[in-house]
């Protein structure tokens, strides 16, 4: 448990012991959750780390943008049925 002092607009530093122990850099994003008496930070993992290596990619599409969109038309029509 660390003491920190919150500055005029509300914000406060997390030491780097903290930062750390629960793996939030810089960038990262966190949930805040508050109740009466206590707020709770938690670090949110990135979708990219949640599933890498999940899937094998045997080649790259020659237009991602072009790739994208089929996709999410397929998905789509998908789930209108």
């Amino acid at each position: 448990m660390e003491t920190v002092k919150v500055d005029e607009k509300g914000r406060v530093i997390i030491p780097k012991s903290l930062r750390e122990k629960a793996k939030v850099k810089k960038g990262s994003y966190v949930k805040i959750k508050a109740d009466e008496k206590s707020i709770l930070i938690e670090p949110l993992e990135p979708i990219a780390d949640k599933y890498f290596g999940a899937f094998k990619i045997t080649k790259w599409p020659e237009d991602l943008d072009e790739f994208v969109v089929e996709v999410m038309n397929k998905w789509w029509t998908q789930k209108a049925t």
